[in-house]
Parts: structure tokens; C-alpha cells; sequence
């Protein structure tokens, strides 16, 4: 894929001034390693009275897949053709748009310390791109460039230009011409505009590409026509995100009719009360008392079974003590999920091999599970019907039979404590039950006895003296059979 930027000059304004402005110098061709292939920068002509500079993204096909894990576009686990049969090497996207941010972040910024003043300096330019994705056809990408101040050519491009009863696909080639913008604000109109026209991005799409729409948009997106299509569409429908982005560009509008500063409009909340100290919530509190116990177990390779959404995986990313991550579960949504939170597809290679997910029933044995330093049972026996119980410990136990296990599960005389929690009522409707201290301790002393475990209890969240802790926590240890239960048990 690729996309060309020409401009015109004078004798007095020449067009090589173009390679001031990107940084790159106009007799060189340049290489810079991207995340997904090689971009390139060259010069096809460069005078004085014209110059056109172009960047051609070359697309890794091998590296695309080893970074999307084998997932297709956006590691839809279900889309696994797509990481053969995809237009990103040839048609412009998310892709392109990272190269462009990589490649001339400088020019973006409007930044040139050699000419400091060329940046602020509105040029002639025509920028090409010859395949452009155009969910929304024609129409579309007028709507979104015409109203920044761009004369658009658009045409489309045939499906196959031997078989003209075919039709045209949904692919573009667009020209866009301007004698009144700078070179900056035509690479900002780019970096947002061609993933709102593709409509998919190639990774996941988290809170800080909110941050990344207000840098690039934040001085003409929010009188943009189509403002909420683009917002929606970079964010990539996430309507959290979409609403956040679409709240803090309404703070730039106000701010720039009331000719102030945005952060003197966002000042409802005083500053002290943003230092208050805000309770850890119990979730984070389970996973800080699980990545202890196993560095405190000495474990470097992990199992983490019944992974969810990849909470504790991520966590356990963060210390590179645990050299090898392994995630479970029985549901592929969660999994998907858990990929994208960990942002697999952009992960570096070393950070890649330290973790790997795969789909799993904890009643079952699976060879895959064995040789492990630890394996963590978080919140998921309560899941099981209680004569799978059986089952899920000899899987566990006696067949992966890890050194050290841990296992937590809520305290259901702790129940009372919740002001929300109506009397008798479980804390999720998935759980099939939940089990007072004792009862979980005298599971645990049978499963440890009859597989050759130690077992201690750590209570987990603040240690009501009444009620015990809101969770409660065993580790299991192979060999340890003198059981030192914790004072607060």
C-alpha cells in the first residue's frame, strides 16, 4: 500500500522544502521498520518547482500473522481465513495510518528545527492514494474531506477491469487537493480518516486512542459535520470510548467560543477531591494476594485456569519472574477478549513468547496442562455444579499435578456485609454455591490429603472478625503436609 504527497514551489518557496518538512531528505530513499513490514520513503521527482514524496508501506504477511496469533483482522479467534486472504497489503487503512504516525511524527507535529517557519505555512498539495477502502462509498469520503478544505477526486475501482459487468468493489482511489492547509494538518486529516473509511482496525482499540483522536483532531473535529461517524468509527463503535472522546471534544468547542483554556472549563471537581484515597476493589486486592503467593512459591512457569477476560495474565505479564503465562478457558469469547486486553497482535516478539491462551475444560485432563510450576483456580470452582467437582480435582491435581496451587472462592458469610446483596441471594448468578470457611477448608484438607498436598488458608480483603474475609484463599503445596493455617483463619 501506499500514498503519495506533492507539492509545488517558486523560486523563493521551493518545492523541496517538502523534505524539510518530513525530515527525509529528497535524495535518499529511506527504510524504517514498522511493527508489521518495512516502510519506505522516496523521492519519485524533487525541484524546485515541483516535488512529490511517497511512502510505501511493505506488508509482512508472516509477521502479521505471528503478531495477530494466528486470529485474522482484529484476533477474531472465528476469522482465521482472514490472516491469508486480507486486502492490508495493497489497500490503505489503520495500517497506513500507524506508518504515517511512525514514520512522520514530526511533520504531524508541525515541527521543523532547521526551517522553523515552514511548518505554520499553508502549501499546495495533492496527495494521492490509490486503493482506499471506502466503507460508505463515494458520498462518504466527500462528506469527510470536502468540509476540511479539500477539493476530492474520487473514483471507483473495478472489481476486474476484464469482467466491467461485475461492478466495482468497495475500494477507492482518491486525490485530494488544497492550497490553503499546512503540511501537518493534511497528515492529521490522513492518520484519522483513512481507519474511519476502512471501518476496521488491525488492533485492539483501548483508552488511549481516545488521547490519540484528540491529538490528531482536536482542532477540527469537533465542528466536523460527520464528527460523530468519525468518533464512533476510530474508536471502532466502542460507545464508552466514543462517549468519552465525544465529551472531551465538547470541552474544546466550549472552550474556543468562550476564548479560554480547556482546563479552565474542566474544573468542576476541586483538587483535593481527585487525591482522596478511593478503596482497592476486591478484584484487585485477590490479584495482588495471587501474584505474591507464587513469587513466594519461587513458580516461573503459570497456569492460570478459568482465565476470564485475562485480568491475572495481564498482571502476571508485569514480573519477569514468570518466564512462561499459560491462560485457559472453556469460553472463546472470553479468550477473545483476553486477547484483546492483553493487545496480543501489537505485542513484541520476547513479550509474545512469554504467553499463550488456548481453550480448555477444567473437568477434563489435557496433557497440555502438565509440567507446570503453578496453576491458579481464581473464583471458578463456585462455577461448577458440585459433582463435577470431582472431576475438575483430578484434571487438576492429579493428573497436571502443578507444585503449588492456589485456590480462591468468595466467603459466604461475608455476604452480609454487602449492602447490596439481598439476604440469601449468592454474589453472581452463575455461582452454584459458595461456601462458608469451614466448608471450604474441609474441601481443600480432602483434596490435599488425597493427592499428597500441604495446605495452608490466607484470607484475602479486609478480615471482618465476625465474618472472616470477603474471599478466601488455599495454597497448595506438593510435599508440604504440615498445614499452617493463617492466624486470621
Amino acid at each position: 500500500m501506499f500514498l503519495t504527497i506533492t507539492t509545488t514551489g517558486t523560486p523563493e518557496r521551493p518545492a523541496t522544502d517538502l523534505g524539510y518538512l518530513l525530515h527525509k531528505h529528497p535524495e535518499k530513499s529511506q527504510a524504517f521498520s514498522t511493527s508489521y513490514g518495512k516502510a519506505h520513503v522516496l523521492y519519485p521527482e524533487a525541484d524546485a518547482d515541483r516535488c512529490t514524496a511517497a511512502l510505501l508501506l511493505e506488508v509482512d504477511a508472516v509477521a502479521l500473522v505471528r503478531r495477530g496469533k494466528g486470529k485474522g483482522r482484529g484476533g477474531a479467534p472465528d476469522a482465521a481465513l482472514a490472516q491469508y486472504v486480507n486486502d492490508r497489503p495493497y489497500a490503505a487503512s489503520s495500517l497506513l495510518a500507524v506508518a504515517l504516525s511512525a514514520v512522520f511524527s514530526s511533520a504531524m507535529r508541525g515541527v521543523c528545527t532547521t526551517k522553523p517557519e515552514l511548518p505554520g505555512q499553508a502549501r499546495p498539495l495533492r496527495i494521492e492514494v490509490p486503493a482506499l477502502p471506502a466503507r460508505g462509498g463515494q458520498a462518504l469520503v466527500r462528506r469527510l474531506f470536502e468540509p476540511l478544505g479539500w477539493t476530492v477526486t474520487v473514483a471507483p475501482v473495478p472489481l476486474d477491469t476484464e469482467f466491467p459487468a461485475w461492478g466495482d468493489s468497495r475500494y477507492v482511489r482518491l486525490v485530494l487537493e488544497s492550497e490553503t492547509l499546512t503540511l501537518a494538518e493534511a497528515l492529521r486529516h490522513l492518520y484519522v480518516l483513512l481507519p474511519v473509511l476502512d471501518d476496521a482496525k488491525h488492533y485492539w482499540v483501548s483508552s488511549d486512542e481516545v488521547d490519540k483522536l484528540l491529538r490528531a483532531g482536536g482542532a477540527w473535529l469537533y465542528n466536523h459535520p460527520e464528527v460523530n461517524l468519525i468518533t464512533s468509527r476510530y474508536l471502532s463503535r466502542r460507545w464508552s470510548l466514543t462517549r468519552q472522546a465525544m465529551e472531551q471534544l465538547e470541552l474544546v468547542r466550549l472552550a474556543e467560543t468562550d476564548d479560554s483554556e480547556v482546563e479552565e472549563l474542566d474544573n468542576a471537581v476541586e483538587a483535593e477531591t481527585e487525591t482522596e484515597e478511593k478503596p482497592t476493589p476486591l478484584a484487585v486486592q485477590r490479584r495482588d494476594a495471587i501474584v505474591a503467593a507464587l513469587r513466594a512459591s519461587g513458580a516461573a512457569r503459570v497456569l492460570d485456569l478459568g482465565c476470564g477476560q485475562g485480568q491475572l495474565v495481564q498482571a502476571l505479564l508485569k514480573d519477569v519472574r514468570f518466564t512462561e503465562i499459560v491462560g485457559v478457558d472453556v469460553s472463546m469469547r472470553a479468550l477473545t477478549i483476553a486477547s484483546r486486553r492483553l493487545k496480543l497482535d501489537r505485542m513484541g516478539e520476547r513479550q509474545a513468547s512469554r504467553v499463550e491462551l488456548f481453550q480448555g475444560s477444567l473437568t477434563y485432563t489435557d496433557t497440555r496442562l502438565k509440567g507446570y510450576d503453578a496453576a491458579v483456580l481464581s473464583e471458578v470452582i463456585e462455577h461448577l455444579d458440585l459433582p463435577r467437582l470431582p472431576a475438575l480435582e483430578y484434571a487438576v491435581f492429579g493428573s497436571a499435578r502443578p507444585r503449588t496451587v492456589l485456590v480462591t472462592t468468595p466467603n459466604v458469610e461475608y455476604n452480609v456485609r454487602w449492602e447490596s446483596l439481598p439476604a440469601g441471594h449468592v454474589r453472581h448468578g452463575d455461582h452454584r454455591f459458595e461456601w462458608t470457611r469451614e466448608e471450604f477448608r474441609t474441601w481443600a484438607r480432602s483434596v490435599a490429603e488425597r493427592h499428597g498436598y500441604g495446605v495452608e488458608f490466607t484470607p484475602v480483603g479486609p478480615d471482618d472478625p465476625e465474618v472472616g474475609p470477603p474471599t478466601q484463599m488455599a495454597v497448595f503445596e506438593i510435599g508440604n503436609v504440615n498445614e499452617k493455617e493463617a492466624k486470621a483463619a
